[in-house]
């Protein structure tokens, strides 16, 4: 797929590449030279494993506003098994 650059050097990432990444609205990515390419990469949210309820749960720093749908998770897990 291609993109344009304007003059600020600014690119706008394709919707279909933004929903594929779970990256909405204004976003932070890590960006990266390898092997003469661009690399951009949805970076991981700190986070911190807390016991709730006698189980070991993963609690967000920043927790999103909503909670998650059950496709963003389903989209998450496919992303990390790839």
């Amino acid at each position: 797929m291609r993109v344009a650059i304007d003059a600020a050097g600014r690119l706008v990432i394709p919707k279909a590449l933004r929903d594929e990444l779970g990256v909405s609205g204004a976003a932070e990515l890590d960006l990266r030279v390898a092997d003469g390419r661009v690399e951009l990469t949805v970076p991981d949210a700190p986070a911190r494993v807390e016991e709730r309820d006698g189980f070991a749960v993963i609690a967000l720093d920043d927790p999103p506003t909503e909670p998650l749908t059950s496709e963003q998770t389903r989209a998450a897990i496919e992303r990390i098994r790839r």
